[in-house]
């Protein structure tokens, strides 16, 4: 391999992870450790940001600053790219749209022409559902919670509950979770010492305080978040037991749609909510398997009403 392919091996390499030991990247390469130092060296001479870290746990990773680098793409992961872009020229994130734009621009000013007659093919045929009057979300609220996730850093932030009231909040976030409408962050509330979820639309002024944690028994964020949205906020709750395994089940409803709990291997429970009958008898009416209505009564009885008249007719 001459010299400027292993660095452009090497750049992959370095894209593909976040940090790689220098004996890890050696055999990879088969070249040696000095050959990785000395391509290392060359890469930074080219506008490359990458820190090297020396002893245990440390290694090379590339870092931020300096100018971007160029990215290197598959054809695939070009037109994932391409048609992502175009999804995000329509989003509720403020600021993304124009981003999304002018980035989808340049991508395509150096797309090759097939590629390029792909992408568009796919925005020629493509109409996204419209979605209402949403809630935007500051892009740089986004990026500060996201930033937290991933170095594992307390944030705090000022938030506005439904009824306008505002706090101050001291979270160790979890992950973000977006539900195809509204985005959340899902914590550990320091001071309540408790999860919880937060509309990120509500967050306001969120700050990284440096202070690092651990985490014995995280919950599913999105299982916390279809609680949180599907199940909490609603009057009445429906109980069912279902004759079929919960991962059988989630494929049919899916956690924006009901909460799905195991019970054993062939069986679950599925919770629905609603603030009237109506709509939890509809639910129940697309459980394709054998079922149990557990509670509350009032829902049994209105599922057999249905039946009895759907069999009058």
């Amino acid at each position: 391999m001459d010299t400027a392919a292993r660095l452009l091996r090497l750049l992959s390499l370095l894209h593909s992870r976040p940090q790689w030991d220098g004996a890890e990247l050696a055999a990879r390469l088969e070249i040696t450790p000095r050959t990785v130092r000395r391509d290392v060296t060359r890469l930074r001479s080219l506008g490359y940001p990458i820190d090297a870290e020396a002893g245990i746990g440390g290694g090379y990773r590339l870092g931020p600053g300096g100018r971007l680098p160029p990215l290197l793409l598959e054809d695939s992961e070009a037109v994932a790219i391409a048609v992502g872009l175009r999804v995000a020229t329509s989003t509720t994130v403020t600021g993304v749209e124009q981003a999304a734009i002018s980035a989808l621009a340049k991508l395509h000013q150096v797309l090759p022409v097939r590629l390029r007659e792909q992408v568009a093919a796919i925005g020629a045929h493509t109409t996204q559902l419209p979605q209402g009057e949403l809630p935007p979300v500051d892009g740089d609220v986004l990026v500060v919670l996201a930033a937290g996730c991933r170095h594992v850093e307390g944030i705090r932030f000022r938030y506005r509950t439904h009824d306008g009231s505002e706090s101050e909040r001291s979270v160790e976030p979890l992950q973000i979770v977006h539900t195809g409408r509204r985005w959340y962050l899902v914590a550990r509330d320091r001071d309540r010492q408790a999860w919880r979820t937060f509309r990120v639309d509500r967050i306001e002024q969120p700050v990284l305080t440096g202070s690092r944690y651990t985490f014995d028994d995280p919950p599913d964020p999105v299982a916390l978040v279809a609680e949180g949205t599907g199940v909490t906020p609603w009057d009445i709750v429906a109980r069912i037991r279902v004759q079929a395994a919960a991962e059988t089940v989630t494929k049919v409803i899916p956690p924006g749609q009901g909460v799905v709990e195991p019970i054993d291997a062939a069986s679950c429970e599925i919770r629905f909510a609603a603030n009237d009958l109506g709509p939890l008898v509809g639910q129940v009416t697309r459980i394709r398997w054998p079922f149990e209505i557990l509670d509350p009564p009032e829902l049994r009885a209105a599922v057999h009403d249905l039946a009895r008249r759907l069999l009058d007719s």
